[in-house]
């Protein structure tokens, strides 16, 4: 999660979107990608580029995400990172902290739970997530 962390740190700022870091990590914790939001393109979101970049078989991985994987999208209504997450087979996520409603109400957790996802959240990272996203009113 440290390494998430620093990711969300290089994510541009915008006042419209949270600055999220992920990384998916192999059964041996060795890392298989990472990502952060618009680190490729100004509507990509910080799971969506790990998946991107992750290639194999997910099922034995882990994503580490910031911030909870995101259930609505605006740009991408069809491909939400829970949806994304789901179809990638990935059987346990870790998040710091859960999205506040502060664009949308956001039910990625429940929606992963209920799909037989584990999801494990660290809220001892939660102080270092929010602080990325001091700039969001509402955070």
């Amino acid at each position: 999660m440290r390494r998430a962390v620093e990711l969300a740190r290089r994510s541009p700022r915008t006042e419209s979107a949270f600055a999220v870091g992920a990384v998916i990590a192999g059964p041996d914790d060795r890392m298989v990608a990472e990502g952060w939001s618009r680190d490729t393109d100004p509507l990509v979101h910080a799971e969506e580029s790990a998946l991107a970049r992750a290639a194999g078989d997910l099922g034995a991985a882990t994503l580490y995400s910031t911030l909870e994987p995101c259930s609505k999208r605006a740009h991408r209504p069809d491909a939400t990172c829970t949806a994304l997450i789901l179809a990638a087979g990935i059987r346990r996520v870790v998040i710091a902290w859960r999205e506040p409603d502060v664009f949308v109400t956001c039910e990625g957790v429940a929606l992963l739970i209920a799909a037989g996802v584990r999801v494990v959240e660290l809220p001892e990272f939660a102080a270092a997530a929010r602080a990325v996203n001091a700039h969001l009113k509402g955070v």
